[in-house]
């Protein structure tokens, strides 16, 4: 996984929980099928007209709701290179680091807007607008778990220790 994803802004807004991003009726679908309904529900053009490492930027209590997995790998499957919401509901932000979504906490989400070219720094938090020319900060994500999003999620994590003799 590389530490810079630049990608075009995907905008939401407050309360999107696992239900719009990841529709119910698919979740016993392959992965590629639940990706093709990814945000259907708030933006049905979004899996056809994303670009691989396009950047959904949210408000406030991404991911409520359930607490499958489904929502993190609709995301995934439809080409997202990482999140960036106000902040998140607890299961949802770490199921996106157990299937190795990049997730960045930033309060001023506003000040990105929807179809703006951002690049994010994974290692620093740093989001640059591209766009704009603005430069904001976000969260990042401690080394141990970033470990995790590189190898690709937590299975891949473990079977990578179990390799190297770390487990």
């Amino acid at each position: 996984m590389e530490n810079v994803i630049t990608g075009r802004v995907w905008k939401f807004g407050d309360n999107i929980n696992t239900d719009i991003i990841s529709p119910a009726e698919y979740m016993d679908a392959s992965y590629e099928v639940i990706g093709q309904h990814a945000m259907e529900r708030v933006a049905p053009d979004f899996s056809h007209n994303i670009e691989k490492g396009d950047i959904v930027v949210a408000g406030k209590n991404f991911g409520s709701g359930s607490s499958r997995e489904t929502a993190q790998i609709a995301l995934l499957y439809a080409g997202v290179g990482a999140v960036i919401a106000k902040d998140y509901a607890r299961i949802f932000f770490r199921n996106c680091i157990n299937v190795g979504l990049p997730v960045i906490t930033f309060a001023d989400t506003d000040k990105l807007s929807q179809g703006d070219r951002i690049r994010v720094d994974l290692l620093s938090g740093k989001i640059e607008d591209l766009t704009t020319g603005e430069v904001f900060q976000g969260s990042r994500l401690p080394e141990h778990v970033m470990a995790i999003v590189q190898d690709g999620g937590l299975l891949a994590h473990l079977k990578k220790q179990k390799e190297e003799g770390k487990l």
